[in-house]
């Protein structure tokens, strides 16, 4: 048996890797197409001021976390539809709000090593509490992903369209900002809330390179979530480096992969770039 997996610790950390690494690449799709791109940045800044809350009055900081997120994202959509041609705004709105908040919240925490965790995180010494929190979530999400697929996709790329042809655009958007929210709040605790946005955005933007239709997108952004993570946890630990920063860079490493081998592919089939064939083809 490899190394690796003789630590109970790292057994967990791969788990909890390879479940995250699954849900962020669906939910990060979702985003991505919406235009949302830098919403894992607004909300994971804006858990900090959760986790501040959590440690100042003696609760879990994730559950605070989760609560901050949750009020975040809602927040986001009820200035989206405010805003109207500038509905980008609500993202940096919401932003600001955050590392505010968590800036004035984090003076008053007595232990500053207990919150800077969260900047970064530390998925190799998650508790057994948050492994199982995050398979119960993986599960969720997964259910609710697959079940919403085709309402997902038509609200990706079109609310109106979607709504105009019987999509309840309301209650599907308040499902995904919900799960979004508890994900990024969760995935801020065991990579850090400085590098979960990465996570959504890097996978997919990969996988749009390579990719020919909206479903090979979800399933390439997967695979590249997944080799990311399981590998970057992998080098961290024969390397010596922090899981975190690693899982990050070996995404980015990927990604400048997938655009050559994607500028390579167009320009020898003198074809549709992958973007716009996913345009074109749809699911």
């Amino acid at each position: 048996m490899p190394m690796i997996f003789q630590y109970a610790y790292m057994q967990r950390a791969l788990l909890v890797g390879f479940l995250l690494a699954v849900i962020v690449a669906c939910l990060g799709t979702v985003m991505v197409h919406k235009r949302l791109s830098l919403i894992g940045d607004a909300l994971s800044h804006s858990s900090l001021a959760g986790v501040a809350v959590g440690l100042l009055l003696g609760f879990n900081p994730i559950i605070g976390a989760m609560a901050t997120c949750v009020v975040a994202a809602f927040a986001i959509e009820a200035i989206r539809k405010k805003l109207g041609n500038h509905s980008e705004l609500a993202v940096a709105i919401v932003l600001s709000t955050g590392i505010g908040l968590a800036g004035v919240l984090s003076g008053f925490v007595r232990s500053s090593a207990d919150f800077n965790s969260f900047l970064f995180g530390s998925i190799v010494a998650i508790s057994g509490f948050e492994a199982r929190l995050v398979m119960i979530l993986a599960v969720v999400v997964l259910v609710a992903f697959i079940l919403l697929y085709k309402e997902l996709f038509y609200i990706s790329f079109d609310e109106q369209a979607a709504a105009i042809s019987g999509v309840p655009v309301g209650v599907v958007n308040a499902i995904f900002t919900i799960l979004t929210a508890v994900t990024v709040s969760i995935a801020a605790r065991t990579v850090g809330a400085l590098i979960v946005s990465s996570l959504m955005v890097v996978p997919v933007a990969a996988a749009m390179s390579l990719a020919r239709s909206y479903r090979t997108t979800v399933l390439w952004a997967v695979f590249v979530s997944v080799v990311s993570t399981v590998g970057g946890l992998v080098l961290s630990f024969y390397i010596g480096l922090k899981p975190g920063g690693t899982i990050v860079l070996l995404s980015v490493a990927i990604l400048l992969l997938c655009k050559l081998i994607g500028f390579l592919r167009g320009r020898n089939t003198g074809s549709k770039t992958p973007a716009k064939a996913l345009e074109t083809k749809g699911e």
